[in-house]
């Protein structure tokens, strides 16, 4: 984790205040100062022939999104149990989409879907954590486990080696709805480093607009460079009274200079984009909610996704809340959840599809689009589906994986795994394998044993 603050006094959840970083931004001598958590947050890392040239995009759907109603719609059903607002044929003959993706549908060439993954968490609190860690966590109850991304993040060193930028990294935006305010809390649950430490829990730029301030320098830009210079000159003079020649580069004090100086704070600016490209990704025009409503972000958390992973982060979580849809007094029915959240998504990855494709960016960005559950086979009395975790949404893109292919049968109500199933574990590995050489990882002696046993019993999804 590396979180870069501004100065302002404001307690954080492990007891320090935002003072007691002021010497990040000021690249203090002495105490704990950023080039110190940049060098030991890669100590040991020096052999990196295992790692790949990719980074995740994890869009999570928390709530649980229908895998009917998104990538199993079901269109001749007999039984009475499809997609509520239709479907969409895709480029491959015999696979549709739900209704609500129009634009994935055409870009289906690009896309994996697996139509028989399900686990066995069926409420949400539990859910969200054992999605998120990939099955470390059997029960969902923060005991054991840790993350996909702070895994990511142990393998792969907390920060990028040349960048400075965070490896994991999770976008997320300020609800004013109470039941997406509650799914927030959950995912950042789920988002945890558990035994791995708290060096490896995700950067979370702060939502509602503050996320630059807190990646800019707390003193003045001239101020910052004499103290630069002055660092380099202590350094000089201390090398030479212990007779070791000139003083050598300090590439973590490079890369918090990098990173202060404007690295970090342009990874989020979304000012220097084309705006026609801002508006191919832009939502804002489609208003998310059920009790309060706010303008949807996810096209602008899509886009800064991708921005971050071209800075080197290697794991980014966008959170995209609002798909518990049982047509209650909290939740929205399938059919106005659905042309909401269903076009909001559909909008904004498909231009992240075609953005990254058009940048050559596709084999190095591995996109994951999942929830924590699906939803029952069965409308209710009131047009919503309730919490299944029999059979659950997921799809993937890029990173290496084979585009144009439903994997796996669910049975004719999209209630069960028909073919072979695959669970959490499976998902895990089919990122890890993505983003690793796995028979060079299991070469590597500085990871605990515990991990790379895990990752060599477990299978990947076969998409690639």
């Amino acid at each position: 984790m590396l979180t870069i603050f501004s100065g302002q006094e404001k307690t954080q959840c492990n007891g320090m205040s935002r003072r007691d970083f002021i010497s990040a931004g000021s690249l203090a001598l002495g105490s704990l100062s950023l080039p110190q958590l940049l060098s030991a947050n890669q100590t040991g890392y020096m052999d990196r022939r295992y790692i790949r040239d990719r980074s995740v995009v994890l869009l999570y759907l928390s709530g649980g999104a229908s895998q009917i109603e998104t990538f199993d719609p079901k269109p001749n059903s007999r039984t009475g149990i499809g997609s509520v607002n239709g479907s969409h044929a895709t480029r491959v003959a015999g696979i549709r989409l739900g209704g609500a993706f129009p634009g994935l549908a055409e870009r289906f060439d690009q896309m994996a879907i697996i139509r028989s993954f399900h686990h066995a968490v069926g409420s949400h609190e539990q859910a969200h954590v054992h999605v998120l860690t990939g099955g470390t966590d059997p029960r969902g109850d923060q005991k054991n486990g840790y993350s996909m991304g702070s895994l990511v993040s142990r393998l792969r060193g907390a920060s990028h080696l040349d960048s400075g930028m965070p490896t994991y990294s999770l976008l997320t935006e300020k609800e004013v709805d109470g039941q997406y305010r509650s799914e927030l809390s959950r995912v950042r649950k789920g988002s945890h480093a558990g035994e791995l430490g708290q060096h490896y829990a995700p950067f979370e730029p702060a939502a509602g607009g503050t996320a630059l301030s807190n990646m800019t320098l707390s003193v003045p830009a001239e101020r910052f460079g004499e103290r630069r210079i002055l660092l380099s000159m202590l350094d000089g003079c201390q090398k030479k009274m212990e007779n070791l020649g000139p003083p050598p580069t300090n590439k973590f004090v490079d890369q918090a200079e990098t990173l202060l100086s404007g690295g970090g704070r342009q990874a989020l600016d979304l000012s220097s984009e084309d705006p026609r490209l801002i508006q191919q990704y832009d939502t804002s025009h489609i208003p998310i909610g059920f009790k309060k409503f706010r303008p949807s972000t996810l096209g602008k958390q899509m886009l800064m996704a991708r921005r971050l992973c071209e800075s080197g982060c290697g794991f980014v979580t966008v959170h995209s809340a609002g798909w518990d849809m049982h047509a209650d007094s909290n939740n929205p029915g399938m059919q106005v959840g659905m042309d909401m959240l269903g076009r909001s998504l559909d909008k904004a990855v498909s231009a992240f599809l075609s953005d990254v494709k058009r940048r050559g960016l596709t084999e190095k960005i591995l996109l994951v689009i999942t929830g924590d559950f699906g939803r029952t086979p069965k409308l209710n009395d009131r047009g919503g589906r309730d919490h299944w975790a029999r059979l659950c949404p997921l799809a993937l893109a890029g990173g290496g994986v084979q585009g144009g292919q439903a994997i796996g049968q669910s049975t004719r109500d999209a209630g069960e795994p028909l073919s072979d199933p695959y669970t959490t574990g499976h998902l895990l590995a089919t990122v890890m394998h993505s983003l690793f050489d796995m028979g060079e990882l299991r070469l590597q002696t500085q990871f605990p044993r515990a991990i790379l046993q895990m990752l060599e019993k477990k299978k990947p999804i076969p998409v690639f």
